[in-house]
């Protein structure tokens, strides 16, 4: 009798799971299935201490039973809570063993079954987190490990013809969390689908296609072997488009094959047949090769336009419909995503028929992180410990087995930060026997001993572009040295989608375009991990880590996508879209024509058209198509445009956009795929004639429609308008990646740290004078000289405001001179921002500009926006972070007008940065949440001379050098009107 607690689960055991059937492929078979998905009993216990031993196994004692959908993660559905590390394993790390804490959940199904299942048949989970006991009938099957790799289990002679009773008993964490770390939500659960298979006694249990493409003779050259209990059977190939029927097991070389590649998915349907089975696959003829340090697909160097992707839904954790999945990967498509990691396991298994049909590169991840075993010096680690190796290589082996005949698969990873040791080795020698025909890719081990490309992530672009022209500093060993620098390089992760950003994404993709050996890379992530939870007073918002009580956790980093949790894009992916584009437009200056590159690696330019659109002062814009002759890949034409469209009076903008021509299987016809443009401007801004004079009461100075307050020297009113407050401004409410500590820095503080040491977020003004003086046109200037600076600091800031006015506009040129020196703590103080804050006494309610949009840009960062005019309402303008921060500005805007209760705000200057938000930079800056944001009757607008850019160092580097902004001076003249 067992005593301890564990009991026939073996949670403290270094092994795999026991009592399942070898690996195999996920087949399409037209043998019978039946799906047990649906409502199951369910039961929790905090403990398996207090878990109930025996009695519920055969469904006859289900007292505390309650419905419980399956799949499911249980915490979802009021069972527990969901917990969010990174890193850090949320319990005590002694190897193999489990908290006393650890939440069971029995789950119990009642199903019947036909004779058609009969006499042999076979239990399939496809994943069960993290460790399940399965029985059936009351008679035990055996365990799982490996929570996101399938599991199936001979049930001949326990199944029985009409009613069944399956029992699961899931345990949240076992020895297997150990391998799981893997920077997600912990939520425990049979999370993927389960099903009954039968298997017919001559049927084909496994299939492995070798479907591979000669691109100097253009064959496919193809043999698929088929198998029953790990032995070759004789069984039937057909593939009818290619009037082929050949016996499994032989290879044949077919002339004319239409290769397969993410652009063009070509793919033949196979069936492959024994008197008993069919099984039906889905064939794509493609090769992968390494060649002179270049990562090429069907003879040709790729480039590949990637995301990490997890499996994550907002209301059900885990479990991600089909439809979901479906819509997502048609969203990437139509940002012009081309490669997927599916970080850091292998996804439903669904997901690579629809990456096969839809064209991803896709690079699959065994299931396998010990990413927590870093902060003790990887002591103990997994990955080196031999009493793992068995359980590691089963991982890799069901990661392999499963997918293997998926032509979107074009590498093999290993896992993700583990660490180094000889069981990835192991796992390498296993992959590389079973698999040639696939690279393998691993990032921990950056010699890259047992990998075929160099990996790494978040090196910054300067590193990267060394390792592009293969000049990176040596290893010590020449042997390894010489080996990696015969790899290409690939960035696994890269730009951090966190918040506002990423920045830098271009300097990146011009890399990847100018040196053949990188490979391109993978923003990290897809995916926001939000939840979504109740609002008190109502509606709803993401909630992160920290939300749920837990002990330990990592805050919003598990929100970090370029969707939010609900698909939804960031900022960040419709300029990701323009960065990656595979198509370069670009549109000469005189509008007399525009060039296009070609940057597909496979298809040429026939599924596109080209259209041109004039708009001119916010009006409808007018244009055509225009006839461009296919273009080979990687070529380019120069073409003409109709003379007619020459700029006139301006502004006016031209843009070029190449559309679909047909609707696709991912997209509608006149989906844009790329654009380029030309803006034909309406010279500098001009001030308004300084004819007015400057009238002076007890109180206040008046100046044509503006009210000044004596003892400040600020305005009071404009043409009607209160104002509350105005003044110089150089911060911003901090960004996640101002929150980050920049990977390569000179300063070890996050930049908000530096701000707020450096007293940025509380300067204060003082009052140096305020004087009148004649103008040329017959008028006076009013002059309002400060200084501003914080309390503590020695420099500070001068700040001269010189109003003029000719009765209905005024003028306000800002001159801004650093005093002192700008360091604190021993290191240079940098700026946020070079601007004006104004506080306008009402609420706005909508935004029109002419400027960059319709959506935020930041100097490193807006690579989606275009020039247009543009209009929002107040509360459209900043974008809901689920961590609320700095957002919102538009770049590049000539003139603005906020519609007020007042009347309209007119803002007009040469380019400036504009955000209106209707709460203070204090109220955002205390925000954690969406509700935290409260609008107080105010409108705050930002006129900003420069930004700094927002960069990545949430996780990797910071600001590139360029986009950076030291204390310096600035000049700049803006022009204020009120309209009715």
């Amino acid at each position: 009798m067992d005593v301890g607690g564990e009991g026939v689960l073996e949670l403290s055991s270094f092994s795999p799971g026991r009592g399942s059937l070898p690996p195999r492929a996920y087949l399409h078979t037209d043998a019978p299935r039946l799906s047990l998905n649906g409502d199951w009993q369910f039961r929790l216990s905090p403990g398996i201490r207090s878990a109930p031993a025996d009695g519920w196994q055969d469904g006859r004692d289900l007292r505390g039973f309650e419905t419980l959908p399956v799949p499911s993660s249980w915490p979802m559905h009021g069972h527990g809570k969901p917990a969010y590390t990174n890193i850090q394993f949320p319990f005590a790390v002694e190897p193999p063993h489990v908290p006393d804490a650890n939440p069971v959940g029995d789950h119990v199904l009642a199903f019947h079954t036909g004779p058609e299942f009969f006499p042999h048949a076979l239990l399939r989970f496809d994943g069960i987190d993290s460790a399940g006991t399965v029985w059936l009938n009351g008679v035990e099957l055996g365990t799982t490990r490996g929570s996101r790799l399938a599991h199936e289990f001979d049930v001949s002679g326990i199944l029985v013809e009409g009613n069944n009773t399956l029992a699961v008993r899931v345990a949240q964490f076992s020895a297997a969390s150990y391998v799981e770390d893997q920077d997600m939500w912990w939520l425990p659960g049979i999370f993927r689908d389960v099903s009954l298979q039968a298997r017919p006694a001559e049927g084909i249990d496994d299939v492995f296609v070798h479907a591979g493409y000669d691109p100097r003779s253009g064959e496919g050259v193809l043999r698929i072997e088929a198998s029953r209990g790990g032995q070759a059977i004789d069984a039937v190939v057909r593939v009818p488009e290619l009037d082929l029927e050949l016996p499994a097991g032989q290879e044949q070389r077919i002339p004319g094959v239409e290769p397969w590649s993410a652009e063009v998915p070509r793919l033949y349907e196979a069936t492959v047949s024994t008197p008993a089975e069919t099984v039906s696959l889905q064939l794509g003829f493609r090769s992968i090769h390494i060649e002179d340090a270049q990562f090429t697909v069907n003879g040709r160097r790729i480039l590949l336009r990637g995301v990490n992707r997890h499996e994550h839904h907002p209301r059900l954790g885990r479990v991600v419909p089909r439809e979901v999945m479906e819509s997502e990967l048609k969203l990437m498509k139509q940002h012009n995503i081309n490669a997927i990691r599916t970080s850091h396991y292998p996804p439903h298994p669904d997901f690579l028929s629809l990456a096969d049909q839809l064209g991803f590169y896709v690079v699959l991840e065994c299931d396998l992180e010990t990413h927590g075993f870093e902060s003790a010096g990887w002591a103990q680690n997994p990955s080196d410990d031999p009493r793992w190796e068995a359980a590691l290589l089963d991982r890799m082996r069901r990661t392999v087995e499963r997918d293997k005949n998926h032509a979107s698969v074009i590498m093999w990873s290993l896992g993700n930060e583990s660490g180094t040791g000889r069981n990835l080795a192991a796992m390498s020698r296993w992959v590389k026997d079973r698999d040639p025909s696939r690279p393998i890719h691993y990032e921990g081990d950056w010699s890259s001993p047992y990998v075929d490309v160099y990996s790494r992530m978040y090196a910054s672009q300067a590193e990267t572009a060394l390792i592009g022209q293969g000049i990176e500093p040596p290893l010590e060993d020449a042997a390894l040295d010489a080996r990696r620098r015969a790899m290409p390089f690939v960035l696994c992760e890269y730009v951090h989608a966190m918040g506002n950003g990423p920045g830098g994404m271009t300097e990146y993709q011009d890399l990847f375009e100018r040196h053949p050996r990188l490979m391109g890379g993978f923003v990290w992530e897809w995916l926001e991990h939000g939840i979504t939870v109740p609002t008190p007073g109502g509606g709803e918002h993401f909630a992160y880590g920290g939300d749920f009580g837990e002990e330990i956790h990592d805050g919003n980093f598990v929100t970090d996508g370029l969707v939010d949790a609900n698909r939804k894009p960031r900022p960040g992916l419709l300029d990701f879209k323009r960065v990656v584009a595979p198509l370069r437009i670009q549109v000469a200056g005189d509008w007399s024509g525009f060039t296009v590159h070609s940057g597909q690696d496979f298809a040429d330019t026939s599924a596109y058209s080209f259209r041109f659109a004039v708009a001119a002062d916010g009006g409808t814009p007018d244009g055509g198509t225009v006839e461009v002759p296919p273009l080979a890949a990687q070529e380019t034409a120069t073409v003409a445009l109709p003379a007619g469209i020459r700029p006139q009076a301006g502004p006016a903008v031209l843009t070029v956009s190449a559309v679909l021509n047909a609707a696709t299987a991912w997209a509608e016809a006149g989906h844009e795929v790329a654009w380029g443009q030309s803006v034909h401007s309406a010279g500098p801004a001009v001030p308004p004639p300084a004819s007015e004079t400057v009238h002076a009461t007890d109180a206040e100075l008046r100046l044509g429609p503006a009210v000044f307050s004596r003892l400040t020297g600020m305005p009071l009113e404009i043409g009607g308008v209160p104002i509350e407050r105005m003044g110089l401004s150089l911060w911003w409410p901090p960004t996640d990646n101002d929150l980050g500590r920049e990977w390569g820095g000179d300063d070890p503080r996050p930049l908000a740290l530096q701000w707020k040491e450096a007293g940025l977020d509380r300067l204060h003004s003082r009052l140096l004078g305020i004087t009148a003086g004649a103008t040329s046109d017959g008028g006076e200037q009013l002059v309002i000289r400060t200084r501003v600076g914080a309390a503590d600091k020695q420099y500070g800031v001068l700040v001269d405001y010189s109003w003029t006015s000719d009765g209905d506009a005024l003028a306000l040129r800002t001159q801004v001179r650093p005093q002192g020196t700008w360091v604190n703590a021993g290191f240079n103080v940098e700026w946020a921002r070079i601007g004006l804050e104004l506080v306008l006494g009402g609420e706005a309610s909508t935004v029109s500009w002419f400027g960059q949009g319709p959506h935020q840009a930041y100097p490193d960062t807006g690579q989606g926006t275009r020039t247009g005019w543009f209009s929002m309402a107040l509360d459209e303008l900043d974008v809901d972070y689920a961590r609320p921060q700095e957002s919102g500005a538009r770049a590049g805007v000539g003139s603005a007008a906020l519609k007020l209760q007042e009347g309209e705000l007119e803002i007009t200057g040469d380019p400036f940065s504009l955000t209106v938000r209707p709460y203070s930079q204090a109220v955002l800056d205390a925000a954690t949440h969406r509700p935290d944001l409260k609008p107080d009757g105010h409108t705050y607008v930002y006129v900003d001379h420069a930004m700094r850019g927002v960069g990545t160092a949430a996780c990797g580097p910071g600001v590139l050098e360029a986009y950076r902004l030291a204390p310096r001076d600035a000049d700049f003249t803006i022009v204020l009107r009120v309209r009715p």
